[in-house]
């Protein structure tokens, strides 16, 4: 058995053309798959099933992706979250990840890529947060609060270690600067978002080889950042 077949994947779409052809990949690739055209039922099944994960459309019939992403949430359903987008949609974007959506990939979009973006989050998903995470040639230390290259430690500023060990509990998703700051800053501080972008400065500057062309601390165009170690 592939570690595919242990998961389940629901696809809510209402396009007959992208929800075949992704249900037709995933299933030849080994995933038991579900999937609605519209939103309601989308949720009931979401709700019945627990897939491990959702690709959800936005613009649907009845319920739309927003709606089902916040009553899932809210629900206390955890399972991850893909938002499939137009072109030109970035506020949705946003919206829906700060309603509790993990990722986005915008139409026309590649089904290879999507495929190993699923795959990787369900790779991480449920595991448990390690006390010590490693990444490239650095090691945080979460009990001691200590980030270390080898024998050398690296001085990191409180809110520079708020940042890092909220990126390191959410690999691979989209974040925007208002989940960062609510995050790390809390949300009753008043603060903005360019708080949130000088301390990626900050944590660049100690954390990647080349902090011009980050391989670690991604920028997400329009939207925030992702972690993609």
């Amino acid at each position: 058995m592939s570690n595919a077949e242990k998961f389940t994947v629901l696809i809510i779409e209402d396009d007959p053309s992208i929800l075949f052809g992704l249900r037709d990949n995933f299933e030849l690739a080994g995933y038991q798959v579900k999937s609605a055209v519209e939103g309601l039922l989308g949720l009931e099944l979401a709700r019945s099933s627990r897939p491990d994960l959702i690709l959800l459309d936005i613009m649907l019939p009845g319920l739309n992706g927003f709606e089902i992403c916040r009553e899932l949430r809210e629900d206390g359903f955890e399972m991850p979250i893909i938002m499939l987008t137009a072109l030109g949609q970035e506020e949705d974007v946003v919206k829906g990840l700060n309603l509790g959506a993990d990722d986005y990939v915008t139409k026309p979009f590649s089904i290879a890529e999507l495929m190993a973006r699923a795959k990787n989050f369900l790779k991480r998903y449920r595991k448990d947060e390690a006390a010590t995470v490693s990444f490239g040639d650095l090691e945080l230390d979460r009990t001691s609060r200590q980030l270390r290259r080898g024998d050398e430690l690296i001085e990191l500023t409180p809110k520079e270690y708020g940042l890092l060990d909220y990126l390191l509990g959410k690999p691979g998703r989209a974040l925007t600067r208002d989940q960062v700051l609510n995050a790390v800053w809390g949300s009753d501080l008043v603060v903005t978002e360019r708080s949130v972008d000088r301390c990626v400065t900050s944590l660049r500057s100690k954390i990647e080889q080349d902090p011009s062309r980050p391989k670690l601390l991604k920028t997400v165009q329009k939207v925030g950042y992702r972690w993609e170690a």
